[in-house]
């Protein structure tokens, strides 16, 4: 009987430790791409830039002694009938210059498509110094069957930028957005009487 009652009480024991390390993956887990974007944004890993405001890019001072050569890339990922391209492939600009350049963007496919395009910055050193005021990334973009369209990018590099740093490579893929689901009647319409 003894022995029956110990094997209950460590049996407990073990599933209640399962369920707080269960919890505590799914607690890591959920914090992780917060966490992630937090150490990128301080480290400049992944290619991930800056946001910054037209006023703070205003700001900064440029500095017309130094010339960084700016690659434009551009991918569509496998199954997106869309043709994606830099309007230049390449511009040298002042760090500290606002500047802007443009997108095309073609739907080949006869319905509508939604997608959303992922930045990607190399040197990866220079995602730190690399901010955009204005980018077709930051939101979806729908397109019409066979419409086209034209969409800017405004950015600056940071004047800080390190001194070895004299060529950075600006690339895009576009992928096709998940479908969001059509808000219920209950939140389109307006609150009911009370």
């Amino acid at each position: 009987m003894e022995s029956t009652s110990l094997h209950k009480t460590a049996n407990r024991k073990l599933v209640r430790q399962l369920v707080l390390l269960t919890a505590m993956m799914f607690g890591f887990g959920y914090a992780l791409v917060p966490l992630y974007n937090v150490f990128c944004e301080v480290t400049g890993i992944n290619g991930k830039t800056g946001r910054l405001s037209q006023t703070q890019a205003a700001s900064l001072a440029p500095d017309k002694t130094r010339e960084i050569t700016v690659e434009f890339v551009t991918n569509v990922s496998t199954g997106l009938p869309w043709n994606f391209r830099p309007l230049q492939e390449k511009i040298v600009v002042n760090p500290g210059v606002l500047t802007t350049v443009s997108f095309a963007m073609l739907n080949r496919a006869n319905y509508e498509i939604v997608g959303q395009a992922i930045p990607s910055l190399a040197p990866q050193t220079s995602a730190r110094y690399f901010s955009k005021t204005e980018c077709f990334c930051f939101a979806r973009q729908p397109l019409a069957g066979g419409e086209e369209k034209t969409v800017p990018v405004r950015f600056i590099i940071d004047p800080k930028i390190p001194a070895d740093v004299d060529r950075v490579t600006l690339s895009y893929t576009f992928f096709e957005a998940p479908k969001v689901a059509e808000p219920t009647a209950a939140v389109k319409g307006s609150a009911p009487n009370t």
